[in-house]
């Protein structure tokens, strides 16, 4: 079958292609960016990338007409602007004009649960979505899931910040509202199990796994599954607006993503009933066994995707390959080479940067840095990185976004995604026996340049050293 996969690049996406890939389908996946999509090499007879801005009308004529179905994964728990709810709709209308030019039989979607009476903007937006998949000519299957469990999950990623930095938490009442997390596992498989399947055509199901926990009890499940001793006491009287930045200070979310799940984790997301498992035959997994899986994933270096590489998780509202090309006019340009001993050694140096190994030189001062950076609204240094060894185009380094990486030419090329009064980026490269480093800053007006003067003299300490330690 010919299936077309919107959202590839996402947490969904990336974990879907591979199982679609196995089972035989042929794959157009849709990405707003290709310098972001990663496809291996033996996906490449089965799998064909087209750029598509759901936004742009005209960029739809790139969709196929001769798919056979659909999957509908584009979701933004927190746009840059404040009207992502419109711009969502928007999208949904879109897609809903083109796949109606198509053949497809069928459209997948993946929801939230909206069962509560009182819906935050965040859950009325995916239901107005819902709403406009509804209206189009093919059937429409929609899956809606609350809290998903795995590894690289925003929900795990925030649950495993918590625990482990805060023994003791005073935690706002939201805490004791209600909710059915299902494992990533078993949304995957009711994503496969539910193509062109007409048992699921023209419906919604809620679909979670067997346990309802309250999100106190999701967090002292985890610190047992870590064997840590923490202390949860809620209160009545913090605020939406505290609540967000306890979760942004905490955690690795931004503060956007923060203030849209605060508003979402008041409403109650418990599935209305649990047909669809006995239709597909689906027997989701506990708590318990979706987190052991996760930290075991987590341990092993084996995430597949995660939350922290979407474009929303950071500064960044266009495509990467804008930024590609690293400008030289009225640039300041801090240039560094060494002559290397080991290119191997340099080499899993660079691709090792970042995240728990740190910056090997000067960590100190990169982490007051980072926690400068959260103080005005930056990202920081918490998202670290989504693997220990491996570096693709659109991952996250701690505050920088992965533009280039290319493991055999030994070029990799970073853009800071820090509060800045301009735009930064870092460059590794070898050339021969030598690696070469650069450090370029654009500047936005006087208090770009004071800024630049204002760490020079960090510059020559911090790049120096690093350098160094890249090679010996």
């Amino acid at each position: 079958m010919k299936i077309l996969l919107t959202g590839a690049t996402g947490y969904i996406g990336k974990r879907l292609l591979p199982i679609l890939v196995a089972q035989g389908h042929e794959i157009i996946c849709c990405v707003r960016d290709k310098n972001r999509f990663y496809c291996p090499k033996e996906f490449e007879n089965n799998v064909s990338v087209i750029e598509v801005d759901f936004l742009n009308r005209e960029s739809l004529n790139e969709i196929p007409i001769d798919i056979d179905a659909a999957y509908y994964l584009v979701h933004s728990m927190s746009g840059a602007a404040s009207n992502y709810d419109e711009l969502e709709s928007l999208s949904a209308k879109n897609f809903v004009e083109r796949v109606n030019q198509t053949s497809a039989k069928q459209v997948i979607y993946l929801s939230g649960i909206v069962n509560d009476q009182s819906l935050s903007k965040h859950l009325s937006s995916r239901k107005a979505v819902e709403t406009i998949l509804n209206t189009g000519n093919y059937a429409t299957t929609t899956l809606r899931a609350g809290i998903i469990v795995g590894s690289g999950s925003a929900s795990f990623e925030i649950i495993r910040d918590l625990i482990n930095k805060l023994p003791i938490m005073i935690t706002p009442k939201w805490l004791n509202t209600k909710c059915q997390p299902i494992a990533i596992n078993d949304v995957l498989e009711f994503l496969t199990k539910s193509l062109l399947n007409s048992v699921t055509y023209h419906q919604s199901f809620d679909i979670g796994g067997p346990d309802i926990l309250t999100y106190k009890e999701m967090l002292l499940a985890f610190a047992k599954a870590k064997k840590l001793r923490r202390w949860i006491f809620t209160v009545p009287v913090m605020t939406p607006k505290l609540s967000s930045y306890w979760l942004y200070f905490v955690t690795s979310t931004s503060y956007k993503l923060a203030t849209a799940l605060v508003s979402s984790m008041k409403v109650e997301v418990v599935c209305r009933d649990s047909k669809i498992n006995e239709l597909l035959g689906v027997q989701p997994m506990s708590y318990e066994k979706a987190l052991s899986r996760a930290l075991v994933k987590v341990e092993e270096d084996q995430v597949a995707s995660s939350w922290k590489d979407s474009l929303i998780s950071g500064r960044f509202n266009n495509n990467i390959s804008g930024y590609l090309k690293i400008p030289k006019k009225d640039c300041f340009i801090d240039r560094r080479k060494m002559e290397i001993i080991n290119r191997d050694f340099t080499i899993e140096r660079i691709w090792s940067i970042g995240g728990e190994t740190g910056w090997y030189y000067g960590d100190w001062l990169w982490n007051i840095r980072g926690f400068i950076d959260k103080l005005f609204g930056g990202v920081g240094l918490r998202r670290g990185r989504t693997n220990k060894h491996s570096i693709r185009s659109g991952d996250v380094l701690d505050f920088w976004r992965v533009l280039y990486a290319d493991k055999e030419k030994g070029k990799l090329v970073l853009f800071a995604e820090m509060k800045l009064p301009g735009e930064a980026w870092l460059e590794f490269k070898i050339i021969g026996n030598t690696l070469y480093q650069s450090a370029t800053f654009r500047p936005r007006g006087i208090w770009g340049k004071l800024y630049w003067y204002s760490v020079l003299p960090f510059h020559g300490f911090i790049f120096k050293g690093m350098l160094r330690r890249l090679i010996r």
